[in-house]
């Protein structure tokens, strides 16, 4: 059941979706030179709600050596956020201000029973 699609309009009242661009990860080629530059797919528009992120939340981030502005965005579908151990990299997120997020930790993932997932974004310099 997917509780995100039902609590998700009664938070839009205060905190209304936007439409963003998820590009997903495509892992990394490599130049030339021998240097790596991520990959990603085509954007695809996605409906996403950003809120600040809560006690638990940074808790959970307090370890993983993240700096920037970060926040939690929660979208209908799988995303993926960046796996050290596999050597992936996260998507990346463009909301309409042009700004642009890095998926950097899953909070919760309920994509495969839920349909949705929660995960912590940090803003990018945009290049």
């Amino acid at each position: 059941m997917n509780l995100h699609s039902i609590v998700g309009p009664i938070v839009a009242a205060v905190n209304p979706w936007v439409t963003a661009f998820i590009q997903p990860s495509q892992g990394y080629a490599t130049n030339g030179d021998g240097s790596r530059v991520p990959a990603y797919g085509d954007a695809i528009a996605v409906q996403v709600q950003m809120q600040p992120l809560q006690y638990n939340d940074l808790i959970q981030v307090s370890g993983l050596n993240l700096q920037g502005e970060r926040k939690a965005m929660y979208a209908n579908g799988e995303w993926d956020a960046v796996v050290r151990s596999t050597q992936e990299g996260g998507d990346l997120v463009t909301l309409p201000d042009g700004s642009v997020w890095l998926l950097v930790f899953q909070f919760e993932d309920w994509s495969m029973t839920g349909g949705w997932t929660k995960f912590c974004v940090t803003k990018q310099n945009g290049s």
